[in-house]
């Protein structure tokens, strides 16, 4: 074997430069295993052996601490291939096949530029060249031997990982607010101010069903929220920062907050870059989830609640979901109404009416996606009062069967409650008694024993005590809820369902929660009139149709009948005179308010009747100005005569605008010096206007 291998390094060979590669896999193998290090370098004594001066040997050591699954992060592996292909390179040193290569691509791709630029390979073995055939057939096994072994090496280590973590013994990085005890036990942390910041955001999403308003509210308090860093400098520092959205999600889909203990949510995988990522595994895909593993902020139960209202609220408007979880407004079907033409869900849009807020039903899918026309709009206040008044006539008679559903459900979780409450006190009582009879049985000189039974079996007796004391308070809270005249308050409650919806201080949100619960969809077609299919959970439906909302030119139009009253009212009085006389019949405008002197003059206008003023200049009344003319006396005489009534006035708006009757057979003696006559003489009026005339 020595004269074979020195018959293979030849003189062309020498002529070139010997290159020796050193890795280990991890930084805690350059640490800690050393002599595989040692020995790596000391293949440089080989080549010296071989006939390479040492000024020759170069040494490529760039790549400790990398794994050899890849070639795309090993800088120095790189560079030998590198080297090799240029032709620079007489012999590769390497300890052995999986030190250069645990994957066959890279060791293939090696051994191939080795053969072309005629470059040896040398292991611990000894000397081969990849341009003979049984060499090249023997490296090809040894890396393919160094592959499934790290293929092995996974295997068993991920075994062991998956075992533990089946039995929830395996210790994974805790979120934010859990921490290992000493004993290895998770514990909420112990900074309070961590505790009370989840505890926090957990009550207001509980509270307002959405993870943005969680953020908003935390944003308008001006809290700030924690965050631990994971890795690199100041590895496990706390910092406060900003809550964002991201971080509220990622803390309500984390069930380790709900005391779960949960492996294989994520998987790695590889890009188009082939770098690793970590890829979301579906939960039913989890391989280990053990619900109530430790203690945690919330119930199973409200984690499983949350992850069903963040998927709603993730889901509102695609074509084959439900809407999202109710939230402000006054559109009682938002996110529930599907286009009957298209199939695609309505979204809301509101537009002020009559000063309020009125919901528009609008499919905008051709709109939004192709750049089309609405498929339909529809108003939806008559809709959603439709859809109240269904509510009341179709759930109200079935309350009463469900609400007694309900008193019996509730009756059987109470007991099954109180069985399991009765086992688990039991059980501590045993563990009490257990305690104590280890303590009895120990050497009374020997004291640390005997203290560390003795506080084993106070903490036993402390907390069969808050066991029993426990039970007790739940047994008598169970009690009242069980007592005879629960059936009977129970229906009453489920007959106040009317009075609850009806009532004006109910919110909007409120009752989107019972149409979520009763309605699965309703789905609207607009024709001649709207069509209405009403989808209830559990599978029955209901369909009925509406007649179409009047155009607003209806809705504002003033009824013919008023407006053939106030024509009369104009004959006879001032537009103020006649909008008190229509308030006194009944009469009110097309937004449901009492009629005003500017509101009985915006309807005159607008349908061409004639003012009082144009009514009275029609019967021949003149003006202050026209009569003071006639008369040869001043405006101020005139007006002074008109409040005296010595002279025939009528208003046509405040009471100092008016006109004046002109006297058929009297009129008033001149003179006096401007003053006014007392009581003025009065001589035929005839004469004297011929006279002026």
């Amino acid at each position: 074997m020595f004269t074979e291998t020195h018959q293979k390094v030849t003189a062309t060979h020498l002529a070139r430069d010997a290159y020796l590669y050193v890795r280990q896999s991890s930084l805690r193998q350059v640490m800690h295993n050393t002599e595989s290090t040692k020995r790596q370098y000391a293949l440089r004594e080989r080549a010296v052996a071989l006939g390479w001066p040492i000024e020759r040997i170069h040494t490529i050591d760039s790549d400790l601490g990398r794994s050899a699954a890849k070639a795309t992060d090993r800088d120095g592996f790189q560079q030998l291939v590198s080297q090799v292909a240029m032709g620079q390179v007489g012999i590769v040193l390497g300890l052995e096949v999986s030190r250069l290569a645990r994957n066959n691509a890279d060791w293939h791709q090696l051994l191939e530029l080795a053969a072309l630029s005629g470059t040896l390979i040398l292991d611990e073995d000894g000397i081969y060249d990849p341009a003979h055939f049984n060499d090249r057939l023997l490296l090809g096994l040894k890396g393919t031997m160094s592959e499934a072994e790290l293929h092995v090496l996974k295997a068993r280590l991920q075994g062991g990982i998956r075992n533990k973590a089946r039995r929830g013994e395996l210790s994974l990085p805790l979120p934010i607010g859990l921490v290992y005890r000493a004993d290895d036990k998770i514990a909420l942390d112990p900074d309070q101010s961590i505790t009370q910041s989840l505890t926090l955001l957990f009550d207001t999403f509980r509270e307002v069903g959405s993870a943005m308003a969680v953020v908003k509210r935390f944003r308008s308090e001006g809290l700030e929220f924690p965050r631990r860093i994971r890795r690199g400098i100041g590895k496990g520092d706390l910092l406060w920062g900003t809550l964002d959205h991201s971080r509220v999600l990622q803390i309500l889909h984390n069930p380790r907050y709900a005391g779960a203990f949960v492996y294989g949510r994520t998987r790695c995988s590889r890009n188009t870059e082939l770098r690793s990522i970590q890829v979301k595994v579906a939960r039913e895909d989890w391989p280990v989830l053990i619900p109530n593993a430790h203690v945690g902020y919330i119930t199973w139960e409200e984690f499983e609640r949350n992850q069903e209202i963040l998927h709603r609220n993730a889901v509102g408007f695609t074509k084959d979901r439900h809407g999202s979880f109710p939230r402000e407004g006054i559109a009682l079907l938002q996110g529930r109404v599907i286009c009957g033409l298209c199939g695609a869900r309505m979204r809301v849009r509101y537009q002020r009416v009559n000063n309020t807020l009125a919901p528009y039903y609008q499919c905008t899918e051709a709109s939004v996606r192709q750049a089309g026309k609405l498929c339909q709009s529809i108003r939806g206040s008559h809709i959603d009062e439709a859809i109240g008044t269904l509510l009341l006539q179709t759930v109200a008679p079935k309350a009463l069967h469900v609400a007694l559903a309900v008193q019996q459900e509730i009756a059987e979780r109470i007991r099954q409650a109180d069985r399991l409450r009765g086992t688990q006190l039991e059980q501590a009582r045993y563990e009490a008694e257990l305690a104590r009879r280890r303590y009895l049985k120990v050497d009374p000189d020997n004291r640390l024993v005997a203290d560390a039974l003795e506080a084993d079996w106070n903490e036993r007796l402390r907390r069969l005590d808050d066991l029993q004391q426990t039970h007790q308070r739940q047994h008598e809270a169970d009690r009242h809820l069980l007592v005879g005249d629960a059936r009977e308050r129970i229906i009453t409650l489920a007959k106040d369902f009317p009075r609850v919806w009806q009532d004006q201080r109910t919110a909007p949100i409120e009752r989107k929660r019972m149409v979520a619960l009763l309605i699965e969809d309703v789905t609207l077609i607009k024709g001649e009139e709207i069509a209405v299919h009403v989808q209830f959970r559990g599978g029955k439906n209901h369909s009925f149709t509406l007649p179409r909302p009047l155009p607003m030119s209806r809705i504002r139009k003033t009824p013919d009948e008023v407006v053939q009253i106030l024509d009369r009212l104009l004959e006879t009085g001032t537009d103020r005179e006649a909008a008190a006389r229509l308030n006194t019949l009944g009469h009110r405008n097309w937004r449901g308010q009492e009629f005003t002197g500017k509101k009985v003059s915006l309807v005159r206008r607008t349908y061409g009747l004639k003012s009082r003023y144009d009514r009275l200049r029609a019967r021949g009344l003149m003006t202050g100005a026209e009569l003071a003319g006639l008369l040869d006396v001043s405006i101020t005489t005139i007006h002074t005569w008109g409040r005296q009534g010595i002279l025939q006035r009528e208003l046509y708006g405040n009471a100092k605008r008016c006109l004046y009757a002109l006297p058929k057979d009297k009129v008033i003696l001149k003179g006096h010096g401007g003053r006014l006559p007392k009581p003025p003489t009065l001589i035929n009026a005839q004469s004297s206007v011929q006279e002026t005339m």
